[in-house]
C-alpha cells in the first residue's frame, strides 16, 4: 500500500470514531511527531559537539598526573 493510500485509508477510519478517540489519536501522532523532533535535535548536537572546536584546547595538554601518583588501587 502507498503512503497516499495508507493516508486515505487511515482518514477514512478517522471518520467512524467519536470525537474522544479522534483526540486520542491526534495525542498520539503529536506524541510520535516530538520523538522525531527530538531526535532530529539531539542528532544535530552531536553532530555540532563533534564537529566543535571548542575543546580542542584539550588536546594539547600536557598530562597533570601518572600512574605513580596514585596512592590507593581500587579492588
Amino acid at each position: 500500500m502507498s503512503r497516499e493510500e495508507l493516508i486515505k485509508d487511515t482518514v477514512e477510519k478517522l471518520r467512524h470514531l467519536s470525537d474522544s478517540r479522534i483526540q486520542e489519536v491526534s495525542d498520539y501522532v503529536s506524541f510520535l511527531a516530538s520523538k522525531i523532533d527530538d531526535k532530529i535535535i539531539t542528532e544535530g548536537i552531536k553532530t555540532l559537539a563533534s564537529t566543535s572546536k571548542s575543546y580542542e584546547f584539550l588536546q594539547n595538554e600536557e598530562e597533570l598526573y601518572q600512574v605513580s601518583d596514585i596512592k590507593e588501587k581500587y579492588q
